[in-house]
This record gives C-alpha cells, sequence and structure tokens, in this order.
C-alpha cells in the first residue's frame, strides 16, 4: 500500500468539495501525515490544532477550511498540509486530543477502584465530563464535526471503543459476575450515551444540570439492571 504524502492527499482530498471521495474511504482511521518529533515542529503542530479548534467553534464545520485554520494559526498553507491533509483529519485529530485527555482523567478516576462504588465513580466521572462540555464550547464543536462524514464517524467510533476499551478495565473489579464480551458492550453502550448525552446537554435550549442528572440516573440504572442480569444469569 502506497503511503507517500501524495498517495494519503489522494485518499482523502483537501477541499470539502471532494467529501465524496473521503466518504469512500468510511473504514479508514484518519490519521495526520506525521507527528512532529522536534520541539519546534511539534510548537506549529499545536498551534494548528489550537487555531482550528478556535475556529471551528467560531464557524462550524461546513466553513471550516484549511486555508482559514492556517492563517488564523499565522503559518502558510504548505506547512499546514505537512501535517495534514485535509480538515477530515484535522477535526479527527482534535478528537483525538479530547480523548487522549478524558483517558488521562479517567485513569485518575480508576486508581480509587475498588475503594470507591461504582454509583459514585460513575457519578464524577460524568460531572468531570458534564464540565468539560459545560466550560469548553469546542467539545461540542468537535464532536458535531466528527459526524459528519462517514469516514469521520468511523474514526470517531475508534477513538469511542479505544476509551470504552479503557472502561472495560475499571468495570472489571466493579461488576465481577459479568462475562468480558457482556462488560466490552456495557463500555461501548456506557461511553457512547454519555457523549450523545452530554452533547444534548448544551444545546441553547437545553437545561444543562437537568440533562446531566436524568444522564446520571438513566446510566445508573442501567448498570444496576445488568450487574443484575449478570448476578442471575
Amino acid at each position: 500500500m502506497d503511503t507517500s504524502p501524495e498517495a494519503a492527499g489522494a485518499r482523502h482530498p483537501r477541499t470539502a468539495a471532494d467529501a465524496s471521495t473521503v466518504s469512500a474511504a468510511a473504514t479508514e482511521e484518519l490519521v495526520p501525515r506525521r507527528r512532529p518529533i522536534q520541539e519546534r515542529s511539534k510548537r506549529r503542530f499545536d498551534t494548528l490544532l489550537s487555531a482550528s479548534r478556535a475556529l471551528l467553534v467560531d464557524v462550524g464545520f461546513e466553513s471550516f477550511t484549511c486555508e482559514a485554520a492556517a492563517a488564523r494559526a499565522g503559518v502558510p498553507i504548505g506547512t499546514l498540509y505537512q501535517f495534514f491533509a485535509n480538515k477530515y483529519v484535522i477535526v479527527c485529530e482534535l478528537d483525538r486530543q479530547d480523548l487522549v485527555a478524558v483517558q488521562a482523567e479517567l485513569t485518575s478516576f480508576g486508581e480509587e477502584v475498588p475503594s470507591l462504588d461504582w454509583p459514585r465513580l460513575l457519578e464524577k466521572f460524568i460531572d468531570h465530563l458534564a464540565g468539560l462540555w459545560l466550560t469548553d464550547p469546542s467539545r461540542r464543536a468537535v464532536w458535531l464535526a466528527v459526524q459528519a462524514t462517514p469516514t469521520t464517524r468511523a474514526t470517531a467510533a475508534i477513538h469511542e471503543r479505544a476509551l470504552a476499551h479503557q472502561v472495560t478495565e475499571v468495570l472489571a473489579p466493579l461488576t465481577p459476575h459479568a462475562r468480558e464480551d457482556r462488560r466490552t458492550l456495557i463500555a461501548e453502550v456506557l461511553v457512547h450515551a454519555v457523549y450523545s448525552m452530554l452533547n444534548f446537554s448544551v444545546q441553547d435550549s437545553q437545561d444543562h444540570a437537568d440533562a446531566v442528572r436524568e444522564l446520571k440516573r438513566m446510566m445508573t440504572a442501567y448498570l444496576i439492571s445488568t450487574e443484575r442480569a449478570a448476578g442471575t444469569g
């Protein structure tokens, strides 16, 4: 398989007009052409992502362009294309950034297991995520952006599964009676439902606190139900 930058550009076109070509590769994870190692390149990479995140919040995914992102970052468009083939790759990398941050927090919460029972663990973790969604509008902007095309959705699903795998490990001592495959499914449902509800909670007409309370009730009831099913199965 040709992995050259030219081939990557062919698989991931640079303009929104070519979105149909992007969707044809819906099972392919979108990743940067390269992640820099040298400090100077790292700073440019991070600056581009920060500028892209701010631009996404301001204009939305449809109006987002690589040219505008490069201009906001103060770098030539050629520099952006050294790292990212198109805007689809950029939003997927932003989604990966958010994933890594959540994984780090989940690791911290997981260290409290098994001294912390799962209802309190679930409530603490949902509160943490809800705070991020409420105070950082880019969370919703990125989440909406990666739902925009089949390929970006496929990449977002890969990220969700990575988080769900970590949730599965946290759940293990808290749900000792559940089979491993069942625990994996439970974790995937939890992650997808929580992310979807948090997006719902920050819609303009929605009361955020009420939505978060309902989310906690839903997830707690779901875990109680699955735990009982595992214990009687």
